[in-house]
């Protein structure tokens, strides 16, 4: 089932306190970058993140979006500044 905008719309609101965030829309889904370095997307209206040190020290639920991909990690949190927080460290483990 593809991604709608309205949940983008959504994610985006609880990335609002993120500077740099852009998107492509890929396939029905929506793939999210911050400065250009891919970090995550919604998939099936589910906000996931990529694996890495960083967020596999989170203790999130891992899901498989399709048959054919890694593992993501899912964001049921709510909370911007929290949000912000993920984003920001994924991302400087993602560049490293």
């Amino acid at each position: 089932m593809p991604s709608n905008k309205e949940y983008l719309d959504y994610v985006l609101d609880l990335l609002r306190e993120v500077n740099g965030i852009s998107y492509k829309k890929m396939m029905g889904e929506y793939v999210l970058y911050k400065d250009n370095i891919v970090f995550g997307g919604i998939y099936d209206n589910r906000f996931l993140i990529k694996k890495c040190s960083y967020s596999e020290s989170l203790n999130l639920k891992e899901i498989i979006p399709y048959p054919t991909s890694k593992g993501l990690y899912l964001i049921d949190i709510e909370n911007p500044d929290e949000i912000k927080e993920i984003v920001l460290n994924l991302v400087k483990d993602l560049k490293e």
